[in-house]
């Protein structure tokens, strides 16, 4: 979640870090701080609650004083946001300072160790703990250096972790670890990069190492990257990857904010993510991770989905999927709950794990275990070389390119892209889909990116001046059926992610089971009522609202007369077959979400509380 940014080489490291900040403050941040090697060869500090503007504010004057330099974004774990609760934190003997993403689990432990031995801390966070064990370790023999006290260190630490440390008595090292959050190297001419991804380095270098688990580096001007086993300091030859971002990908293109570029990218987003996948003229599916494991899908007992928040919403419509078109069982179960409960799992099962960023830590400790089970693992993700995608047995990317506003949108109907591709390919080689139907819902499919280009088009100024309606609304009811419900749910997660509005989402069909009572002339209900799927029971769904003077927000297909004759505001979409629906309604759902945080004053790019990659469990 928090963003990690290091730089050591020929440059002005306190442009480097602070620009590097600002490109990772879309994974969601209540706090700042940096720290600077001088001339001197002391640290220089500055930190602060609040964005990367408030530290600039305080810390201009570092400006040109460094080639060397570390910084971070603080999403609260322990102790809450605040000026000494932010990093970089300073061991005791004030020589050692860290950045560190993730969590320290038996820190508690730890700081009762440390106390006895003469040591204090000036906040409540884990990190400060990990800073001074280092400092206890090369206090305990003079003769451990700095790297492997690192390395002790983090042989005493449960949790996760990416980390960056720099010493005093070390100068112009920088010394970086991970272990369940991603931390990337970027290698440059006479210089080097440290970031939590690639996008604060994106226009200094191609070259990147990222760093496995369990993996530190010892990285210096002088002396290169040196890779270590941080187990048993084993040697590991770095691999050298070539980044495909580009810098234009990850700036606003025009748009006010990137969640609105987002939206309006997903023609291109789905057209990419079938590209080279789907072949209609010549009447196939073609999926690597599929095909060269059909007989273990074909012959599973059952599919486990395991994801969290809007992922876990696409792995629900994929259960409707692959259950109708391949008839293979699908359980789809919150990757957070998942290893708690003792789940159930053998090597008939096939498990797919959905994650945006391919580093969601509740979903990376349910793969582990699923893994030791002796289960199929496979894997969707937009992240290239992302945890998720280093530790299945298969999978597929999304194509999506980056995601950088934190409410998910692109990332989601790229996923029910690839979801679509899977049930329609195994339902084909099953039996289960005939060719003529096969070749009928392929054609649909590979339409699609044209129909959502037609939603934009339509819904755009459309749901800008029905968000003008709501912006003091408290509340909000989402309701679909079938395909549908998944989507209600989606929706109503965007609106509370962004605008802070409370929704919930719920099968149309269970509005008399309770929810019924909450409606009333202040109460606005949006409901997900294409032709297909369930209409006439939607229309009575509507009448049930509407006597009792809910307000219906209706998302239909063009040309519908019977709901539209009842709703107050009517968003029209494309008729598309029932499996395709959640793609193209959730569109307006997305752009309805968007406008109303918008005219709340909200920050729509980066909602608070949140974070974009979920790296602590």
């Amino acid at each position: 979640m928090c963003g990690i940014v290091g730089y050591t080489g020929f440059q002005d490291a306190y442009d480097i870090v602070i620009n590097g900040l600002r490109r990772l403050e879309y994974r969601g941040y209540d706090s700042a701080g940096i720290v600077l090697e001088g001339s001197n060869k002391k640290f220089e500090v500055e930190k602060t609650k609040g964005k990367v503007d408030d530290l600039v504010s305080i810390s201009e004057q570092l400006k040109g004083t460094a080639k060397i330099g570390m910084g971070h974004t603080r999403w609260a774990t322990h102790g809450v946001p605040s000026d000494r609760n932010s990093h970089p934190h300073l061991s005791n003997n004030g020589k050692i300072a860290v950045v560190h993403n993730g969590i320290i689990e038996n820190y508690d432990t730890i700081k009762t160790m440390l106390t006895e031995k003469g040591f204090t801390f000036k906040s409540e966070t884990d990190t400060e703990v990990l800073v001074n064990l280092i400092q206890y370790f090369m206090d305990l023999k003079s003769e451990t250096d700095f790297p492997t006290a690192v390395r002790y260190a983090l042989n005493e630490v449960y949790g996760a972790y990416a980390i960056t440390v720099l010493h005093e008595d070390y100068p112009g090292v920088l010394v970086v670890a991970r272990l369940g959050s991603p931390l990337a190297i970027g290698i440059g001419e006479k210089e080097y990069f440290i970031a939590s991804d690639a996008s604060p380095f994106v226009e200094f270098t191609k070259e990147a190492i990222y760093l496995e688990e369990g993996h530190m580096a010892t990285i210096s001007l002088e002396n290169g990257v040196d890779i270590r086993t941080i187990n048993d300091n084993s040697k590991i030859e770095p691999e050298i990857q070539e980044l495909k971002l580009s810098l234009e990908q990850i700036e606003k293109g025009g748009y006010e904010h990137f969640m609105l570029k987002e939206i309006f990218e997903q023609p291109k987003s789905i057209h990419d993510t079938m590209r080279g996948r789907l072949l209609v003229d010549e009447g196939i599916i073609k999926m690597a991770g599929i095909w060269d494991h059909l007989e273990r899908f074909k012959n599973a007992n059952r599919i486990i989905i395991i994801a969290c928040g809007t992922s876990w919403h696409a792995g629900l419509i994929g259960e409707y999927l692959i259950e109708e078109y391949a008839r293979i069982p699908v359980e789809v179960e919150y990757a957070s709950e998942f290893r708690y409960r003792n789940p159930i799992i053998t090597d008939k099962d096939v498990v797919i794990a959905i994650s945006q960023s391919g580093e969601t830590a509740d979903t990376m400790a349910a793969l582990k275990l699923a893994k030791e089970r002796g289960a199929f693992i496979y894997g969707i993700c937009n992240v290239v070389d992302s945890s998720i995608a280093r530790i299945t047995d298969a999978g597929s990317y999304t194509h999506a390119g980056p995601e950088i506003g934190v409410a998910s949108t692109k990332a989601f109907t790229a996923q029910l892209t690839i979801l679509t591709l899977i049930a329609f390919k195994l339902g084909k080689h099953n039996g289960n889909l005939g060719n003529a139907e096969f070749m009928s819902l392929i054609s649909e499919l590979d339409a699609l990116p044209k129909k959502i280009e037609e939603v934009l088009s339509t819904t755009h100024e459309l749901t800008q001046n029905i968000a003008k309606d709501f912006i003091n609304t408290t509340n909000f009811l989402y309701l679909g059926r079938g395909y549908n419900y998944p989507a209600a749910l989606e929706g109503a997660l965007k609106l509370k992610e962004i605008s802070y509005i409370h929704a919930e989402g719920y099968p149309a069909a269970e509005m008399k089971h309770g929810p019924i009572a909450l409606i009333d002339e202040n109460m606005p209900i949006v409901i997900i009522a294409p032709k297909k799927g369930h209409y006439d029971k939607i229309v009575s769904n509507v009448q049930e609202i509407k006597a009792r003077k809910g307000k219906v927000i209706a998302v239909v297909n063009k040309g519908d007369k019977q709901v539209s004759a009842m709703a107050d505001y009517v968003i029209e979409i494309p008729e598309t077959s029932e499996c395709f629906s959640p793609i193209v309604a959730s569109v307006p759902l997305q752009l309805l979400a968007y406008y109303i945080a918008v005219y709340r004053g909200a920050n729509v790019d980066q909602p608070r509380n949140l974070a974009k990659s979920v790296t602590v469990e």
